[in-house]
C-alpha cells in the first residue's frame, strides 16, 4: 500500500499552484486529528461506556492513516504543487477509512455517519465542480451501503432498552466535533487564500517591472541607433582633427582632444551597454574567466573612474569557472557608480561564495555574493521598502532610481536576489547574490553560451 501511495504522489513534473500543496498539507494535519478522535472515541466507547467492539478493525483504520500520513508527508516536502485528481484521492482515502470505521460500528445507526457531510464540504472547498461531485457521490454511496450492511453495535444492558439516548449524546460530540473542524479548516483556508493573494500581487508587481524594462529596452534600442551614426560622425571628426598639425603641436589642444575622444568611447560604451541593462544580459563579447579574475577586473576599472578609495574585501575559497558578461559587468558598476556619488571618499566591496563547497553533482548550487557599502547618508527609511521599483529615489532629478531598479530586475531575471540596508555605523549596503548556475559554462558544450 505504501508502494501504491508513493506511486499516486509521485512527483510527474506537472505544473500547478502551491495552494494545492497547502491544501495537501492541511488535508493530513485534518487526518491526524482524525486518527487521535479516533482512538479517543473507541476508548471512551468501549472502556467508559461498555460498549463491546470489534477492536481489531476498528484500530487497523487509525494505523492505516498513520503510514499514509507518513507516506504523504515525505512527497510533500519534494513537491510544490498537487493536481485535482491527487486531491480527491487524498480525500478519498478520508472518506473510505471513515466508511470502514462506521461499518463496524452500527453503519447509519451511528451519529458519526455527519461526518461524510464534512468531507462533502471540504471537496467543494478545495477541489473543481466535477471532482467536488465525485466526492459527494461516494460519500452518499457509502452511507446508503451503510444503512442496509453494517455490523450492529452490542451495547451493555443500560443502553439495550435506550438507543435513541446514546444516539443524542453522539451526535451532540459529533456536532461539536465537526464545527470545531470546520472552523480550523475554514480559518486555515481563508489564510492560505491570503498568502496566494499575495504571492499573485507580487507576481503582478514583477510582471509590470518587467513590462516597464521591456519598454526601456525598446526606448533604448532606438535611441542606440539614433545615437550611433552622431557618434561615429563626432568620432571620424576628431580623427581628422588630430591629424591637423595646428591642433597635433600643441600639446593642451592635444590632451583635450585625447579627453574628448575617452570620453566618446565612453559614451558608445554606454550606447552598446543599454538593452544589456534593461533586462537581457547574456549578450554581446561574454568571456570564460573565474570568480576572482571576474571580481578583480571589475574593482581595477572602477578604481580608475572614481576619486576615492575602492577597497576590497576577497573572501571567495574558491575560483569557479564562469562566464562573464559586459551587462553583468555594468549591472554591478551601477551599484558602484550609486555607492561612490554619495561616499566618495571610500566604498568597500566585499565578495564570497554563499552555501558549502562543491560536491560532485552539485557543482552550481552556490552563489556568488557581493555586497557594496557606503559612508553616505545611507537609505531614507521610507525608502527601504520601495528600492527596485522604478522612479524610487531621493536624489530629486528625473529618472532617479531606475539604476537599482534595473539591478534588482536583471539580478532576479538570473535567479538572485537584491537586499538593500543600512549600515548601523553609517552608510548603506547593497548585497547581490547571483546563483552560479545562471554563470557556469556548460561542460557538453562551451561555445553553448557564448
Amino acid at each position: 500500500m505504501i508502494d501504491r501511495l508513493a506511486e499516486l504522489f509521485a512527483p510527474p513534473g506537472m505544473a500547478g499552484s502551491s495552494a494545492s500543496r497547502s491544501s495537501v498539507v492541511l488535508l493530513t494535519q485534518l487526518r491526524w486529528i482524525a486518527v487521535f478522535g479516533q482512538l479517543a472515541t473507541i476508548v471512551v466507547v468501549s472502556q467508559l461506556l461498555k460498549v463491546r467492539l470489534p477492536l481489531a478493525p476498528l484500530l487497523l483504520a487509525p494505523l492505516l492513516l498513520i503510514v499514509i500520513n507518513l507516506a504523504i508527508a515525505g512527497v510533500v516536502k519534494r513537491r510544490r504543487a498537487f493536481s485535482q485528481r491527487e486531491l480527491f484521492s487524498a480525500l478519498m482515502i478520508d472518506v473510505v477509512a471513515l466508511s470502514w470505521q462506521l461499518y463496524y460500528s452500527g453503519g447509519a445507526t451511528n451519529p458519526f455517519t455527519f461526518l461524510f457531510l464534512l468531507q462533502i464540504v471540504i471537496g467543494a472547498i478545495i477541489l473543481e465542480a466535477r471532482w467536488s461531485w465525485l466526492v459527494a457521490l461516494n460519500a452518499c454511496l457509502g452511507m446508503a451501503l451503510l444503512t442496509f450492511r453494517y455490523v450492529p453495535l452490542r451495547l451493555p444492558d443500560r443502553f439495550a432498552g435506550d438507543h435513541f439516548h446514546l444516539y443524542i449524546y453522539g451526535s451532540l460530540f459529533c456536532f461539536v466535533l465537526a464545527a470545531v473542524l470546520l472552523i480550523v479548516f475554514v480559518a486555515r483556508l481563508d489564510r492560505n487564500r491570503r498568502d496566494s493573494d499575495g504571492q499573485l500581487a507580487t507576481l503582478r508587481q514583477q510582471a509590470a517591472e518587467e513590462d516597464h524594462i521591456i519598454r526601456m529596452g525598446l526606448l533604448a534600442s532606438g535611441a542606440a541607433h539614433e545615437l550611433g551614426t552622431p557618434l561615429s560622425s563626432i568620432s571620424v571628426i576628431l580623427g581628422d582633427w588630430s591629424r591637423e598639425p595646428s591642433i597635433a603641436g600643441d600639446p593642451d589642444m592635444a590632451a583635450d582632444l585625447a579627453d574628448i575622444r575617452r570620453e566618446l568611447e565612453r559614451c558608445k560604451t554606454i550606447v552598446s551597454g543599454i538593452l544589456m541593462s534593461a533586462g537581457e544580459v547574456r549578450g554581446i563579447d561574454p568571456a570564460v574567466t573565474g570568480v576572482r579574475a571576474f571580481i578583480d577586473d571589475i574593482v581595477a576599472e572602477w578604481r580608475q573612474r572614481i576619486p576615492g578609495e575602492l577597497r576590497l574585501v576577497d573572501r571567495v575559497d574558491e575560483d569557479v569557472t564562469i562566464i562573464a558578461d559586459p551587462g553583468l559587468r555594468q549591472i554591478i558598476g551601477n551599484v558602484i557608480d550609486n555607492a561612490a556619488e554619495v561616499s566618495p571618499g571610500l566604498v568597500i566591496i566585499e565578495a564570497w561564495l554563499d552555501g558549502e563547497p562543491r560536491r560532485e553533482g552539485q557543482a552550481w548550487a552556490r552563489s556568488l555574493v557581493l555586497t557594496v557599502s557606503d559612508r553616505g547618508p545611507g537609505f531614507a527609511p521610507e525608502m527601504l521598502g520601495r528600492v527596485g521599483q522604478p522612479y524610487a529615489s531621493t536624489k530629486g532629478r528625473d529618472g532617479g532610481g531606475l539604476g537599482l531598479f534595473l539591478v534588482v530586475n536583471v539580478i532576479r531575471k538570473l535567479g538572485g536576489t537584491v537586499s538593500v540596508d543600512n549600515r548601523e555605523g553609517g552608510g548603506a549596503s547593497v548585497q547581490m547574490a547571483i546563483p552560479l548556475a545562471t554563470l557556469a559554462l556548460s561542460e557538453a558544450d562551451p561555445d553553448d553560451d557564448a
